[in-house]
């Protein structure tokens, strides 16, 4: 009997534009989301459910997140590291997000829609020309 192979390697092979480190980051932002930026509304849950109801973040509020740990993760190079990735612009973070649901990595809510990642910011502005050093602690 052949190994199953796991659903990301299966994406990866039918969906080639982004590289597996693209979709680990975009998993990673999104606790950053939740953990530092405290971004997210509680979703309601199930009432046969026991466990508490997740934050959800919008697709908007995702790309921003992204952003900041992007800055915090790679600096004035976060541009060219995304870049590297695959991803391009805002646009990039929404396919990817739904590449995830469709594998059952990520979950949307009935209001969420592959257009809000569309046009959330410029990279050229948001890495590079508003590029920031931060100085003594956050």
């Amino acid at each position: 009997m052949a190994p199953s192979i796991p659903p990301i390697i299966k994406l990866l092979k039918k969906d080639p534009r982004y590289k597996l480190e693209a979709y680990q980051f975009v998993r990673e932002a999104l606790d950053y989301a939740h953990r530092e930026l405290r971004m997210g509304r509680p979703l309601p849950s199930k009432p046969d459910e026991d466990s508490p109801p997740e934050a959800h973040v919008t697709g908007q509020q995702l790309c921003e997140a992204i952003r900041q740990f992007a800055v915090d993760q790679f600096g004035l190079m976060a541009k060219l590291v995304l870049n590297s990735w695959g991803i391009h612009s805002t646009g990039d973070f929404g396919e990817i997000v739904y590449n995830l649901i469709a594998i059952n990595e990520m979950k949307k809510s009935k209001t969420d829609r592959r257009e809000d990642f569309d046009d959330a910011y410029d990279f050229e502005t948001a890495f590079v020309r508003d590029f920031q050093i931060k100085t003594g602690g956050k």
